[in-house]
């Protein structure tokens, strides 16, 4: 057994990241400001795209964006269910219903065949969600949307780096959503980005992150423009600070390196757990893609393992391994399964991977040695079974 606790995850903090934020705090501009501005900038040179509206959270960015979108009460929005509530939430929250489409349980991405199933007159957007940092299939969602007059809103919190077709998410046309919380490959400890092209709607969207006011405190304070300012419509306080945009920027200048390193974890962690049938890994998709490895999840299921995915967890955690749980379905929670009463039979895969699923740690100051571990006490608690 370890001497340690090896968590789920730990962010990759160097030298360089605690160095601009230092610097960024005696700069005496802390708030929304020039780093903010740059990070916007480079993160959507990163990803291909002309704009890029940074904010306090993923989930802000979902609020903001499907309002300005239109998104409203009598309208239904298709999401995911195997994923975290916050597009579900924000939905319901402007009035509009989340309508949940189950996914392929092979590579737990969502399955257009069911996204299609459940398409109405009151059909508005699809919602797909990268899951773990694979891409969903973009070409077929868009031919959806294109044929039934929808909006697509790519849930990228997983995909920093992912590419699909020799493209990185967020080099489309698309909105697309990203994360930076604290478990992402990217941190700002707490943050998102909406990237868009179209420049209406990114100056929409800096209106409503900031109170609806039509300029900013940097703009304002800092002499770019004169003091005064007007209310457009009411918004919201959704802005990302400048400390946070000076540990994103370092992050960034590093991403592909730590992506790298998550590759290398991941692909080891296949090898290891090749010859153990009991584990269940998802498939790669079929189409060209680039995974980021946000995450590394496995299935538990009990006729392969005589364990349920609970009792296994606390086996792991007995052995000080830590493992994560990405994700209960959203449709299963006391909220939306009092609200909508959701059919459990057009939701099978969803619940069956839900039931099932862990993750396993993965960050990239992990060494090798911890990925050797982690599988060797998988197979300890596999054999204790056996006995």
């Amino acid at each position: 057994m370890r001497d340690s606790f090896l968590p789920f995850t730990r962010p990759s903090i160097t030298e360089a990241e605690i160095k601009e934020v230092t610097e960024a705090l005696r700069s005496g501009w802390i708030t929304s400001g020039p780093r903010v501005a740059a990070f916007e900038k480079e993160f959507s040179t990163y990803v291909g795209a002309p704009f890029g509206i940074a904010l306090s959270s993923a989930t802000a960015g979902f609020h903001i964006l499907l309002q300005a979108l239109g998104i409203g009460p009598g309208q239904e929005v298709i999401t995911a269910s195997l994923t975290w509530p916050s597009p579900a939430n924000m939905v319901e929250l402007l009035g509009a219903q989340p309508v949940f489409a189950d996914i392929d349980r092979r590579t737990f991405q969502l399955d257009p065949a069911s996204v299609e199933q459940v398409i109405t007159p009151r059909t508005r957007a699809i919602i797909p969600v990268h899951f773990t940092g694979q891409p969903c299939d973009l070409d077929v969602f868009q031919g959806l949307c294109e044929e039934h007059g929808l909006i697509l809103i790519e849930d990228a919190a997983h995909a920093i780096g992912t590419e699909y077709r020799g493209k990185r998410i967020g080099s489309g046309k698309n909105p697309a959503v990203f994360s930076f919380h604290a478990i992402k490959n990217l941190t700002t400890g707490e943050g998102g980005l909406i990237t868009v092209f179209d420049e209406k709607l990114r100056d929409r969207l800096i209106s409503l992150r900031f109170h609806g006011v039509d300029q900013d405190a940097w703009k304002r304070y800092a002499g770019a423009v004169p003091s005064g300012y007007d209310l457009v419509e009411p918004g919201w306080k959704y802005n990302l600070t400048d400390l946070q945009a000076a540990l994103g920027l370092v992050q960034l200048r590093r991403i592909e390196e730590m992506n790298s390193r998550r590759r290398k974890l991941a692909e080891l962690y296949d090898r290891l757990l090749d010859d153990l049938p009991e584990i269940i890994r998802p498939a790669r998709v079929p189409y060209p893609s680039r995974h980021s490895w946000h995450i590394y999840t496995i299935l538990i299921d009990p006729e392969r393992t005589g364990l349920t995915r609970d009792e296994f967890r606390e086996e792991m955690r007995k052995r000080k391994i830590g493992t994560g749980l990405h994700f209960l379905a959203v449709h299963e929670l006391s909220y939306y399964r009092k609200r909508y009463h959701p059919s459990r039979d057009l939701l099978k895969n969803s619940e069956y991977v839900a039931a099932r699923i862990v993750s396993l740690p993965l960050f990239p100051d992990m060494q090798e040695e911890d990925v050797v571990a982690v599988v060797e006490e998988i197979r300890d608690v596999l054999y204790s079974r056996r006995r």
